[in-house]
């Protein structure tokens, strides 16, 4: 059995929580491989909207395994809340999720390095949650990072007073003051380490391996976007892990002959957040329409999403480093009422047109649209594709035509109910 591996294929929030939740039956393990509570995977079903961060979007299924890899940094206050939150609603996680040992650990001092060094840059900076990610994984890389299993360390404290100093000499030279009282938001860390603790903590790369030993199904679950991987996205208005397919090896633990299909999700528009390089976005009443009807504020942080057509020289580069071997199209619904719709095909830069992804940020970029008719019609409750309207068929196909990958399911709306299964 192969590992199938489910990625996002714009800047993030393109609906990767509803879709693993949809897929989840298919599988017997769902596994997140990279990335914080800086994501925000939101599903809605039962009338109920639920909002993930760090724990893998089949934790509502009882009957399935779900396992937070070696890649993911976890915020222990986060994670409570969210452990909190599902026994609200009868849920008892610990019965299926499992921790991976060498998970790193964020830290409240990674947080208020990450506010100072967002400070500090000023107009140039990446439009970061906050969330303490980067600086987490800046210690993870300079192997002075806290994980799991230091926790049940008999060393735990004396490494904890080391790096707590480390971090507090940076904020003082730097003349930083949190603004939290710190010994208030450090006695709520301490209090959420238990909790870690009250879950199977595991080697996560020998478990998933004899998973697929045992012919178990097991997905991969992404967060954040492709063009917002550290070393293939719009840099440096990135995050600071690899987003792309072949994090998930890295993230769990996975060698590369050991994965299968590479599930891509795509939005029928772009949206981004934060700062950084946008090429179809919009400035006018259409980019307003398309927020306000999309719902586009981000279920992390609430900023608004920035809106703009779809980027289809992005989806091919993201397409490519990915090894995409299906798409999901989300939130076309979105875009019911719309007259005219684009599809940015080409970019112009410095009066030469191109069809590759820029790296430099710092350039000014045009984009070439092709025109579509918009289909004026209301998709949302549509069951079957052949009810789908024929303008919309026109849409999706010509993005299969460009890209060469099949779009196996349609989202349109927000419940796991208003999915359309493509059989091809």
């Amino acid at each position: 059995m192969k590992l199938d591996i489910l990625i996002g294929l714009q800047w993030g929030d393109e609906g990767k929580g509803k879709v693993v939740d949809v897929l989840t039956h298919n599988y017997d393990v769902i596994a997140r491989f990279q990335g914080g509570p800086n994501a925000g995977h939101t599903l809605e079903f039962n009338d109920i909207k639920h909002v993930l961060h760090i724990i893998p979007s089949g934790i509502f299924h009882p009957n399935k395994i779900n396992i937070i890899g070696n890649g993911v940094v976890i915020d222990p206050v986060v994670f409570n809340k969210e452990i909190e939150s599902l026994e609200k609603l009868g849920i008892d996680p610990t019965k299926n999720l499992s921790i991976s040992k060498k998970a790193h650990l964020i830290l409240p001092t990674h947080k208020w390095i990450d506010a100072m060094l967002e400070e500090q840059k000023g107009k140039q900076s990446v439009g970061s949650t906050l969330k303490g990610i980067g600086p987490a994984y800046t210690d993870k890389t300079a192997r002075t990072g806290f994980r799991i299993c230091d926790i049940i360390a008999s060393d735990f404290f004396e490494k904890f007073k080391e790096i707590y100093k480390k971090h507090t000499d940076l904020l003082f030279k730097n003349s930083y003051q949190p603004k939290e009282d710190i010994e208030t938001v450090f006695t709520e860390w301490i209090n959420a380490l238990p909790t870690l603790l009250r879950f199977n903590l595991i080697d996560s790369e020998y478990e998933i391996n004899r998973y697929l030993k045992e012919d178990k199904k097991v997905l991969a679950e992404g967060a954040q976007g492709t063009l917002l991987d550290i070393d293939f996205g719009s840099y440096p208005f990135v995050t600071s892990s690899n987003t792309v397919a072949s994090g998930a090896c890295t993230g769990l633990g996975i060698a590369p002959n050991q994965t299968g299909k590479v599930i891509g999700i795509v939005k029928a528009y772009c949206t981004r957040v934060g700062n950084g390089p946008f090429p179809t976005e919009l400035f006018d009443k259409t980019g307003e329409q398309l927020q306000k009807q999309g719902g586009e504020f981000g279920a992390t942080t609430g900023r608004p999403r920035r809106c703009g057509w779809l980027d289809l020289v992005a989806l091919k580069y993201a397409i490519m480093i990915n090894g995409v071997t299906e798409i999901v199209l989300t939130k076309a619904d979105v875009m019911d009422n719309f007259d005219i719709i684009n599809i940015c095909t080409a970019y112009k830069i410095e009066n030469i047109t191109t069809e590759r992804f820029c790296s430099e940020y710092d350039k000014t970029i045009f984009p070439v649209y092709k025109e579509f008719k918009g289909w004026k019609q209301n998709i949302s409750k549509i069951k079957e594709y052949d009810n789908l309207p024929q303008t919309f068929k026109k849409y999706i196909e010509y993005i299969e035509n460009e890209t060469g990958v099949p779009i196996t399911i349609v989202s349109t709306g927000p419940d796991r109910n208003q999915t359309i299964i493509i059989e091809k």
